[in-house]
């Protein structure tokens, strides 16, 4: 028995440590891309569409080759049904009336044949029961739509490539983001708490010197008001790390709960997006994701049109038709007597459009105007690109100068608050002063913070527009 316990016991360890190692990630930034790639849930799903588009593109080729059905059908009449037929039918003198019409006899021989029956007789037709197997096969020989079709499946699947790559390309941007905030989260907890200490200590030792007399209360206050403010940014702080860790995980694809180690820094992941060379690159319309996307709508919306053209062409498809059929008042069809009786039938069907009431005109014009409609889109599309470009480049360009800007005025707050904090230990400076010094300092590491994870994020933002992903 406590061997079994012993067993179970390691037994639950293991699973419990497995289980903790499978749901804990390391990642560079690359390595996190590279991972959300892959296990995105938008980008799986891309993957899907791309899959699904391949599939209809070979539905669509399909349907113009060979296609072969087969039918078995039996039958089992609880009552068959009747046929009524004149009874004049049955008359056994009426060959005879047709030669005495033919022969043109008198009346008094007319008078001699008796008249004919009159009425109807009930006839029930055919066996009780039946069996038919039929085997059909059709094959396309010439449709106009059928051409088109097969040239709009291969659009459409370029257009799920096209939209897999923005997805992939969206992605990216998406897991940068969220890594640079939660990096930016944890180093905003790391300086707030780097304040909160120097701002304890300073408390601690003004509140004694109030307590001897030496200082005046409001220095006190205004210490406990800083400190207030830094304390509530702290929490603030920590609970917005635990948010974007969960949005970071919800990017990658991997459950919200498990746990992620990055292995990047801030401030050194912002000096390797610092590349003033990518402002030079120029626009290439052709490898922006969302002209390819705006250019394939615009072939698909013509092969609209061409499909419409089409339809007004004629049609050829060949036939064949085999089977046997099978008759029996009772169940016999597994006999090896039974009777079957073969039929085949080979054709072909032309089939030609003549008039549609205009339905077929109306449709065409419609079908027109989209494809005006997708034509004046892409215009519009590479206008925006073009603008988007240079708005990106713009935004990337002021992000590497706010970022030295406020790099230098970090250093130049930090510098001034060390006096202020020297000149208040020497009762040179007044809370106040020292109180507007930290604040400063605060401010200016908000702004370098701020400047670094723009750095990060407009540079994916203009590599997103250019599809120039660099290395």
């Amino acid at each position: 028995m406590m061997q079994k316990f012993v067993l179970l016991t390691t037994t639950l360890f293991f699973s419990i440590v497995a289980f903790a190692q499978q749901k804990e990630y390391i990642f560079s930034l690359d390595e996190a891309i590279e991972f959300a790639l892959e296990n995105n849930y938008t980008a799986i799903n891309a993957n899907r569409d791309i899959e699904a588009a391949k599939k209809q593109k070979w539905e669509t080729t399909a349907s113009g080759l060979p296609q072969i059905s087969a039918s078995i059908e039996y039958q089992n009449f609880l009552k068959q049904p009747v046929s009524l037929l004149p009874a004049a039918a049955f008359d056994p003198l009426a060959s005879l009336r047709d030669i005495e019409q033919y022969y043109n006899l008198d009346a008094l021989q007319i008078q001699q044949f008796p008249d004919p029956p009159e009425g109807f007789i009930p006839v029930v037709f055919g066996t009780k029961q039946a069996v038919n197997a039929n085997v059909n096969v059709n094959q396309l020989i010439f449709d106009g739509s059928y051409i088109v079709a097969l040239q709009a499946a291969k659009a459409f699947t370029q257009y799920s490539q096209n939209f897999k790559d923005k997805t992939d390309l969206e992605v990216r941007k998406s897991v940068i983001s969220a890594y640079g905030n939660v990096l930016l989260s944890k180093e905003n907890i790391a300086i707030l708490k780097k304040n909160k200490e120097a701002l304890q200590k300073n408390l601690d030792e003004t509140t004694a010197t109030f307590e001897n007399g030496l200082a005046e209360e409001e220095s006190v206050e205004q210490l406990k008001i800083t400190m207030s403010n830094v304390e509530s940014g702290l929490n603030n702080a920590e609970r917005l790390l635990g948010i974007t860790e969960k949005l970071l995980n919800i990017t990658l694809g991997i459950p919200v709960e498990s746990k992620v180690t990055l292995t990047e820094e801030l401030d050194k992941l912002a000096v390797q997006n610092i590349e003033p060379v990518l402002l030079a690159n120029e626009l290439t319309l052709t490898n922006n994701v969302d002209f390819k996307i705006a250019e394939n709508l615009t072939i698909q919306r013509e092969l609209e049109l061409k499909n419409e053209k089409a339809k007004a062409l004629p049609s050829l498809s060949a036939f064949l038709n085999a089977g046997y059929n099978g008759n029996s008042d009772t169940f016999t069809f597994l006999d090896s007597d039974q009777r079957w009786f073969g039929q085949a039938l080979v054709g072909a069907r032309l089939n030609v459009p003549i008039f549609s009431s205009l339905g077929r005109s109306a449709r065409t014009q419609r079908a027109k105007i989209a494809f005006d409609q997708a034509k004046t889109q892409l215009t519009e599309t590479e206008q925006r690109i073009k603008l988007q470009t240079e708005q990106a480049k713009s935004n990337y360009s002021f992000a590497i100068e706010q970022y030295d800007t406020s790099k230098e005025n970090l250093n130049l707050a930090e510098r001034i608050e060390r006096k202020n904090q020297t000149k208040f230990s020497e009762g040179i400076a007044s809370s106040f002063e020292l109180r507007q010094a930290q604040t400063q300092l605060y401010s200016a590491q908000q702004e370098y913070l701020n400047a670094m994870i723009n750095v990060i994020n407009n540079k994916a933002e203009l590599e997103t527009i250019l599809n120039t992903i660099s290395n």
